[in-house]
């Protein structure tokens, strides 16, 4: 019997998981690794802590398997997305540390492009807003503040990559540089249409091709793994950003299909089948995947709307306000409370994602009084993941035309019951948890099984999908129109701070 093996490297840890035939969890492995938050609005990772701590999982979930490197058909990778890694090609040392995600130190430059009037051209190739959340803007900053760096990536020294392309070239010990379309579709120099890097974009940005991974499809084997790293080598066939292999983890292979991962941050794709939606609400258009097959179309495409702090608030409580030791403390203390006072929490701490997209918004806590206490501001904050979602919900409705008629959901915090209920009261559809929790996971395994012949196809995927519980929506329409307007109120308050 073989298995599928998965990587899923996220924000704030390595993963990786063992899956068999069934699509069922055999064995997972899990490590943190240090953030860093060197000035106000930086966000870092150390590179080489993420190889290490991912190495170190991939080991580990083969022992707690009980099984060895050879007993695995393939290897699937999911990825923190946007995240920006420059290295030597010579040694593999990374140049600076990686710049992630939620880094707003481009911010400025972003703006600076803007009113040059440069955000219609960039949204009409790349399907993107201009904003610092993705990597080209990071990319530039690194050649311009790194000490020759500019210089030696023009003269192919240096490569540039997303996490999955990091991980790639420490896997094949440095013989392979390469990413696929659903994280190339991040960077702001991926042109949506013709599934290639731009060179209009690499102008404006000021980037060398020769800094570039080369491109290869999400669905098909891409390299061996050295075997140094686990004793055999293992073929790595299927990839792609966390979110875009959660959508395929949660079997969502049909336009309109729809799901919204709880990670660090909160992610809602809907698959839009093989054109681009143009979005006119401030959503994202980006590639789900690319693969041969009848499970996915050669270049298929999906809409999708980022909220940025959604377990990192949770996260917040625990260790900045230190209001709970624990995140799973938080269904308790906000449970203990029928309501939140009409307190609201808007998680801006690194700007607003979709669909405001306000880069100098900043957090906000509002509507307290003296009867305020931690409880009501623990379940203030599970309300703004979910007011957030809806926000997010609201606007994809809108662009595809489509009433969704339920959310298929996923991540750490889809575990939460009384944030589940939340979420499905201020949707007003219902909420439907999968019984596996580890989709991002499981659709990298998914990818690489169907490259390799391990599944057959999207129906034998999809009919391996089960519903763990149904959340239904308890509040009447006026109660949910109510809450949404205060919350927006709320919003607004937050908004352009910044600036002040």
């Amino acid at each position: 019997m073989d298995y599928m093996l998965s990587i899923d490297q996220g924000t704030t840890s390595s993963r990786a998981v063992v899956f068999d035939h069934g699509g069922r969890v055999v064995a997972m492995a899990q490590r943190e690794f240090t953030q860093y938050f060197p000035q106000l609005g930086w966000v870092e990772h150390d590179a080489k802590e993420i190889w290490q701590t991912q190495l170190a999982v991939l080991r580990e979930v083969l022992m707690h398997a009980g099984i060895t490197a050879r007993q695995v058909r393939a290897l699937g990778i999911a990825n923190q997305r946007e995240t920006t890694v420059l290295w030597d090609r010579q040694t593999g040392e990374p140049v600076a540390p990686a710049i992630v995600w939620q880094d707003r130190r481009t911010t400025g430059f972003c703006e600076a492009l803007r009113t040059a009037g440069h955000a219609p051209v960039i949204a009409a190739k790349t399907g993107l807003v201009l904003d610092a959340y993705f990597s080209g803007t990071k990319l530039a900053w690194l050649l311009d503040h790194v000490p020759g760096a500019r210089l030696r990536a023009e003269r192919g020294e240096l490569a540039f990559g997303t996490v999955d392309s990091w991980l790639l070239w420490q896997l094949t010990g440095g013989r392979v540089h390469a990413t696929e379309p659903s994280n190339a579709s991040r960077t702001l120099l991926f042109n949506l249409k013709s599934g290639t890097w731009d060179e209009d974009m690499l102008a404006l940005l000021n980037i060398p091709y020769a800094v570039l991974p080369q491109i290869l499809p999400s669905c098909g084997q891409v390299a061996l793994t050295d075997p140094q790293w686990l004793g055999a080598s293992v073929p790595i066939a299927g990839w792609a950003g966390d979110q875009q292999a959660a959508l395929f983890g949660q079997a969502c292979f049909a336009p309109g299909m729809a799901k919204n991962t709880y990670g660090t941050g909160c992610f809602m794709l809907m698959n839009t089948g093989d054109q681009p939606v143009v979005s006119q609400h401030q959503l994202l258009s980006t590639v789900a995947w690319q693969g041969p097959g009848t499970a996915i179309r050669p270049l298929a495409y999906a809409l999708e709307g980022s909220v940025f702090m959604a377990g990192a608030t949770v996260q917040w409580l625990r260790d900045g306000l230190q209001i709970i030791e624990s995140a799973a403390q938080v269904e308790a203390l906000a449970a203990s409370v029928p309501d939140t006072g009409d307190v609201f929490l808007v998680p801006a701490f690194v700007g607003l994602g979709a669909p405001d997209w306000d880069g100098q918004a900043r957090g906000a806590l509002v509507g307290m009084t003296r009867g305020t206490g931690r409880a009501h501001i623990a379940r203030a904050a599970l309300e703004a993941i979910a007011l957030q979602t809806a926000d997010v919900f609201r606007a994809m409705s809108a662009d595809s035309g489509l009433a969704l008629s339920e959310l298929r959901v996923d991540g750490g915090a889809s575990k939460n019951n009384l944030l589940m209920q939340i979420q499905a009261n201020v949707l007003g559809v219902p909420v439907v948890r999968s019984q596996i929790s580890e989709t991002t996971a499981l659709g990298a395994a998914y990818l690489a099984g169907l490259a390799t012949a391990y599944w057959s196809g999207a129906d034998e995927l999809s009919a391996q999908w089960q519903e763990e519980r149904r959340f239904l929506p308890q509040w009447e329409e006026y109660q949910r129109m109510a809450h949404a307007q205060r919350w927006r109120e709320a919003v607004a308050r937050s908004r352009s701070w910044a600036h002040s």
